[in-house]
């Protein structure tokens, strides 16, 4: 569990310095076994250190840790208890905000949106730190590896906490991509014939 404290500090200050987080908000988990190591709350990303950051059994329990867990906790634990992923990653990056506040989904637009499953849903907005967000959430990312939450921001998984982190650049980048295409013209979305041809192109070698 040192070595997971360690690195949601890592990917905190990572997520800060790509602008994917202000201030205190968005919050980070990793898993190993029974334990989960989760980012505390009112703490900024980019200041934590790793003791900073508790440790919580799968019912959201304290076992280790002075500091009280992220808000979001029950949200991360749903998710664990659905996906069997080994990371969480939630945060109010800019672009992921503008299509979480104004769209039901993101269509695919490009290829690469098939590395988060295809399409990302929106979750119906909730209160934060609710039940009810953890619910929506749990139900948009089912076969998917992102998520948006409607007017907050957006969520992602991973086996790791390095594939979740990579995931939220890649939601972020796309979600960019379709804002500023906007800006020229109606955004092209691919059409499932086109994105069975990526997958089949992939497959073959």
């Amino acid at each position: 569990m040192d070595e997971l404290r360690r690195e949601l500090c890592e990917h905190g200050r990572r997520a800060a310095a790509l602008g994917l987080v202000i201030g205190t908000s968005g919050n980070l988990s990793a898993r190993d076994g029974d334990l989960v190591a989760v980012t505390p709350s009112g703490v900024a990303l980019d200041r934590l250190r790793p003791e900073d950051c508790p440790i919580v059994d799968l019912d959201g329990r304290v076992v280790e840790g002075d500091r009280k867990p992220s808000s979001e906790t029950a949200m991360h634990l749903a998710l664990y208890a659905s996906t069997g992923a080994g990371a969480v990653v939630h945060t109010h990056s800019v672009f992921a905000t503008v299509v979480a506040s104004t769209m039901a989904e993101l269509p695919p637009i490009h290829y690469n949106a098939l590395l988060l499953g295809g399409a990302v849903r929106v979750a119906p907005y909730a209160t934060y730190g609710t039940p009810e967000l953890a619910e929506n959430v749990r139900r948009a990312l089912e076969g998917r590896q992102a998520a948006l939450m409607a007017s907050h921001g957006g969520v992602t998984i991973g086996a790791t906490l390095e594939q979740a982190f990579e995931a939220t650049r890649l939601l972020e980048w796309l979600c960019e991509v379709y804002v500023r295409a906007l800006g020229v013209g109606a955004p092209a979305v691919l059409t499932e014939e086109q994105l069975v041809a990526v997958i089949e192109r992939a497959f073959s070698g």
